[in-house]
């Protein structure tokens, strides 16, 4: 699919993507900067960073970050902050784990922890310390990445399922709370996108989750961009607080 470029849609624009060096973050990472933006790209892993940053150019950099852990993502932001000129305009959050696919009752508490950790704590740290730098710049576009699973409830995925519906409230009330200071909030819902992510899952799972898509295929990281471009863009000035599906006919409502 060739994608549609705006060439000075984020001209002038500083963004922190978290996941940023692989899978959907790297996706937006690069059309952000084709579109004439400068990125700080979040992930645990160094190696990752350095093939991104290297890849993207001059307009690009890199922190490494476990978003868990508040003091880490605290520093981060005051990092690339620093970066990117001292502002940040644009944070899109895609850091994310999966957690084992088993029923609830035998679901391992500690790593039942581990994904909450990453993908609601963790997601509430990065908004939490990024959103002052926007309410200094009266400017701001958030876009927090959650699941179809969260609205659906994927079986044998319950911290996953239960991790994307509390990004999906999470987004509602802080676009509610924002919704006059000219920062926009907004979550996409994608159904399965096939990334690194899918090593961390069964393949009865990733079997399942074709199953529900009636387009029949699973999602490219380059779709999921796309929405996540609109979302992240000026234009976006009177859509707050909204979930927008990139689900291939999947979700229901």
């Amino acid at each position: 699919m060739n994608a549609r470029h705006y060439a000075h849609r984020f001209a002038g624009r500083r963004a922190v993507i978290t996941g940023g060096a692989a899978g959907i973050g790297l996706a937006f990472a690069k059309r952000f900067v084709t579109e004439g933006g400068a990125v700080s790209l979040w992930d645990i892993s160094q190696e990752a960073l350095d093939r991104a940053t290297s890849a993207l150019g001059a307009s690009a950099s890199g922190v490494r970050v476990d978003v868990a852990d508040w003091p880490q993502v605290e520093a981060a932001a005051e990092t690339s902050a620093g970066h990117l000129g001292g502002g940040i305009d644009v944070l899109v959050a895609s850091a994310g784990i999966t957690g084992p696919n088993v029923p609830l009752a035998a679901y391992p508490v500690e790593q039942w922890r581990q994904v909450i950790d990453v993908n609601l704590n963790g997601l509430f740290h990065c908004n939490r310390a990024i959103v002052p730098y926007m309410l200094s710049g009266n400017y701001g576009r958030i876009v927090n990445v959650a699941s179809v699973a969260g609205k659906e409830g994927n079986p044998n995925a319950s911290a996953y399922s239960a991790s994307k519906a509390a990004v999906i409230g999470l987004t509602k009330s802080l676009g509610k709370e924002l919704a006059q200071s000219n920062i926009t909030v907004n979550a996409i819902t994608p159904a399965a996108v096939r990334t690194a992510i899918f090593d961390q899952m069964s393949q009865q799972h990733i079997d399942f989750m074709l199953s529900k898509i009636p387009m029949g295929r699973f999602g490219t990281v380059e779709e999921m961009a796309a929405v996540i471009a609109w979302l992240a863009s000026e234009e976006c000035s009177f859509t707050t607080a909204g979930v927008f599906d990139a689900s291939g006919g999947r979700a229901t409502y």
